[in-house]
């Protein structure tokens, strides 16, 4: 049964993906001006380059034959060139998308670490003080928009205070070659340069915006624990297990946490989707050299090219991690396969 479930993602994400290519594909003749410009990123092409790339694009060809040669540039890395600074879009998204990847991560081992003890703290307190506090905290970080909690936290401790950097990844001080382009990992590559000074600037510049972010995915887990907590806590088994003598960290620790913490792990990983989306708003406000600022950049240039690869490598990256967290919960849950027979 689980190879069969694992068939039936594996069609949907195949079907995903070819929507997510056609219409990816269909961008280039939905944007204003010349597609074979749209695709190439090429502005200013003579008459002997533009009759070149009208074959090597196929633009004389039908809709179809075009549509299979842009599959195949895209596996092959040619996403065209970004209007902005001329070099190739498939280098920019390899160049900026792990800032944007450990900015979520971060954010996300933040969530996880104040989320899940909240929720269950708020369970096993159900209808006290401390699950009216914890509540009435997850209804306010829910309500509170991204960008005025940045905002908010940029005047209070960057103007006013001074205890954190508004921008960027790193002070302009250090020079750190970049091995991976995720900044932590770069430094202690290599070797913690400038007597670790660099690492901690690299944490000081990371904490506001990992904050930020991780606000909206921690209220979510927050009510989430809770809520599957008070269902397991409220199941014949435990019931059961209490009628028997077992005392309360024997019921919660044996019995209830492990069982409530299942269906949590699969809001972790549709939560870590979330945040590569929330993390575009964060990177714009905290000018964090991420693709999500780059994607918004491109915007209000027009970089049309650019666009077009940014929406779809953060497109298949979503879907990837929505497809792999629902096969891990599923490997984890072998109740779950049982409801899930049947669905695609």
């Amino acid at each position: 049964m689980m190879l069969e479930f694992a068939l039936r993602r594996v069609s949907l994400l195949v079907f995903m993906l070819f929507t997510l290519s056609v219409f990816t594909f269909s961008l280039g003749y939905l944007f204003p001006g010349d597609p074979l410009t749209n695709f190439s990123g090429i502005e200013t092409a003579g008459f002997s380059q533009t009759a070149q790339l009208q074959q090597q694009y196929h633009m004389d060809d039908g809709y179809v034959t075009q549509y299979f040669a842009f599959l195949g540039r895209i596996m092959q890395g040619d996403w065209g060139l970004s209007f902005a600074s001329g070099d190739g879009v498939f280098g920019h998204v390899l160049d900026l998308a792990p800032a944007t990847f450990e900015l979520a991560i971060y954010a996300l081992f933040v969530s996880v670490l104040a989320g899940v003890p909240a929720g269950v703290i708020a369970a096993l307190s159900h209808g006290r003080w401390g699950d009216k506090l914890i509540s009435g905290f997850t209804l306010v970080g829910y309500s509170v928009p991204i960008f005025w909690l940045a905002l908010l936290l940029i005047m209070v401790f960057c103007l006013q205070l001074g205890l954190f950097p508004m921008s960027g990844r790193i002070s302009l001080l250090y020079e750190i070659p970049a091995y991976s382009n995720f900044i932590l990992l770069d430094i202690m590559v290599a070797g913690f340069p400038y007597g670790g000074l660099a690492f901690a600037d690299a944490l000081h510049h990371l904490a506001l915006p990992t904050l930020v972010l991780a606000t909206y995915p921690t209220t979510v887990l927050i009510r989430f624990t809770r809520d599957s907590m008070l269902n397991v806590l409220d199941q014949n088994y435990i019931k059961t297990a209490r009628a028997k003598g077992l005392s309360r960290r024997q019921l919660i620790f044996h019995h209830a946490l492990r069982n409530a913490l299942l269906p949590v792990i699969k809001q972790i990983g549709l939560q870590f989707s979330a945040l590569i989306t929330l993390a575009m708003i964060t990177e714009v406000i905290f000018s964090w050299p991420g693709i999500g600022r780059w994607l918004i950049d491109s915007i209000y240039q027009r970089d049309f090219p650019a666009i077009q690869g940014g929406l779809l490598a953060i497109s298949v990256f979503i879907i990837f991690a929505t497809i792999i967290t629902e096969l891990l919960y599923t490997l984890l849950d072998p109740i779950s396969r049982n409801q899930a027979h049947g669905k695609v």
